[in-house]
């Protein structure tokens, strides 16, 4: 599998919202978004925002930490966005459903090493990390192998 990383900085919460809603105009079934970084390093925010640019009737999306799963019905498809921080095993990924999902929503997955032999090939990581000279400035990098990423980086940024 071969990376083809690419970097960029994000300077507040709003032009991370902004890049967020620019890659989910172009998400479809079928994509999954790995989002890595430590606690408090915007995955949620950005998962928050690229969920609600989908939206046709914007709801509040609470952060799934305690339900490992929320649903969401958008114009653009079902998503689902999971926070695997919790869990402990595998099986439980399975039993959540989400490796079918994988097929048939847009997945947005927080800690995904949670995920280990179940992560998907065609995936794009987003690792998050938060600049320590400035606490509002996210270095984001992205990473995918799945030829399928280019085109829809591109009019994100």
């Amino acid at each position: 599998m071969t990376l083809h990383p690419r970097s960029i900085t994000l300077t507040s919460p709003e032009e991370t919202a902004q890049f967020a809603a620019q890659l989910g105009a172009d998400l479809r079934p079928g994509d999954v978004v790995l989002l890595e970084g430590e606690i408090g390093s915007g995955k949620t925010h950005f998962a928050r925002s690229l969920i609600q640019s989908l939206m046709t009737v914007p709801e509040d999306v609470p952060s799934p930490t305690y339900t490992l799963v929320q649903a969401y019905d958008t114009a653009a498809g079902e998503i689902w966005h999971c926070d695997l921080y919790r869990l402990s095993a595998v099986e439980e990924i399975e039993e959540l459903g989400l490796t079918e999902a994988f097929d048939t929503a847009i997945c947005l997955i927080e800690w995904p090493d949670k995920l280990g032999p179940l992560t998907p090939e065609t995936a794009l990581k987003l690792s998050f990390e938060t600049d320590p000279n400035t606490m509002e400035n996210r270095h984001l990098t992205l990473s995918w192998s799945d030829p399928k990423w280019p085109q829809k980086l591109e009019s994100a940024e």
